[in-house]
């Protein structure tokens, strides 16, 4: 993937690994245009036409916006600009609210910035497949276990938009709405969609992110991302962290997923440094992606002093699990239900290299 999803994802505990920000969404239900009675499924090639569309406008269209972030009644909201320029990709991504931070990236390179602190988290990241700091991207194979389907047409950021549902074929993944810029395909806004706890109980958004306000097609900056990352000077007296990463496979670092979970594939395996904890210490992550979500594995070494004790939480639609496992700790991250989470750390097995 280039930017995949998601126009949404606010840093995580425990996720330190990946910074990954994310951003707020309208408080206010759009006003969607719906026919009567619940919309027929899309045939497969119209699903197939409209995702391939939504990926490309993600990675190749130009356009600058401010995008607000919602979960739990707490809302973010941060300026997001994304070029393309041939082969070239550059992003900009600025918080305007809560704690500062900024994101630059060119390609494969990633300035993340703390202004309060002084840190700058300079890294070449091998696998981008569960980070962005802009729209949604939808691979198309996501069809293979979602069901999409046009519930009508809506406004938002003074632009039309189709609005589509993706609804899960089984109970591993959340719903999710995506309302696509009928000009050019871009995500303008992405519900995360929770299963109703009882029979009459309506299904409730978990977190929702949308542009505000956003321009399509403007000209291309990608000075303003590249004067600050060839600026030698810009950092001086900051403290810079540079992440050793190496890319990997589960099985020569000795584990495997004895089972694999439905509808979930590798996107990618790499092993970095953990400054915090000690120049030999390193945390393995693998991604796994449906195509439209992801679920993240951190593997690293059990240290009694951080690792106090079996952890599940819940913020928003991003579910974490933690649990010991010999002499490493395991952390499970994904916007799924809490059974997927267990179903990764169950099929996670240790085999010696």
């Amino acid at each position: 993937m280039d930017t995949l999803p998601r126009c949404r994802r606010p840093a995580r505990p425990q996720v330190w690994l990946w910074p990954v920000l994310v951003l707020f969404t309208g408080l206010l239900p759009p006003s969607v245009a719906v026919a009567a009675g619940e919309a027929a499924a899309l045939p497969a090639t119209e699903a197939r036409a409209w995702l391939t569309r939504i990926r490309s406008a993600a990675s190749s269209a130009n356009y600058q916006g401010t995008m607000v972030f919602s979960v739990g009644g707490t809302m973010s909201s941060s300026r997001v600009g994304h070029y393309a320029v041939g082969d070239q990709t550059y992003e900009h991504l600025e918080a305007l609210d809560g704690r500062q931070q900024r994101i630059l990236r060119h390609n494969d390179a990633v300035h993340t910035l703390w202004p309060q602190t002084r840190v700058a988290v300079i890294e070449k990241r091998e696998t981008r497949a569960a980070w962005s700091t802009t729209p949604q991207q939808v691979d198309p194979q996501a069809l293979e276990r979602y069901e999409m389907r046009r519930e009508g047409t809506a406004r938002v950021a003074g632009r039309d938009a189709t609005v589509f549902m993706l609804r899960p074929r089984d109970l591993l993944r959340f719903p999710q709405r995506l309302w696509a810029d009928e000009a050019t395909g871009l995500v303008l806004r992405a519900d995360v969609i929770g299963q109703p706890e009882g029979a009459t109980a309506a299904p409730a958004v978990l977190e929702s992110t949308q542009f505000s306000e956003v321009a399509i097609g403007v000209r291309p900056r990608p000075e303003t991302v590249l004067q600050e990352l060839r600026n030698p000077r810009s950092l001086d007296g900051w403290r810079v962290v540079r992440p050793q990463q190496q890319r990997t496979e589960l099985a020569a670092e000795g584990w495997v997923l004895q089972r694999p979970v439905a509808g979930f594939q590798l996107a990618g395996c790499v092993r970095r440094g953990m400054e915090t904890a000690g120049d030999e210490a390193s945390v393995l992550q693998a991604v796994f992606t449906d195509g439209l979500t992801h679920v993240s594995l951190f593997v690293e070494p059990y240290q009694p002093q951080r690792h106090r004790g079996e952890l599940r939480a819940r913020q928003g639609a991003t579910g974490t699990l933690m649990q010991r496992r010999g002499e490493h700790w395991l952390t499970v991250v994904g916007d799924v239900p809490p059974a997927t989470l267990k179903l990764f750390a169950e099929a996670l097995d240790r085999r010696r290299p």
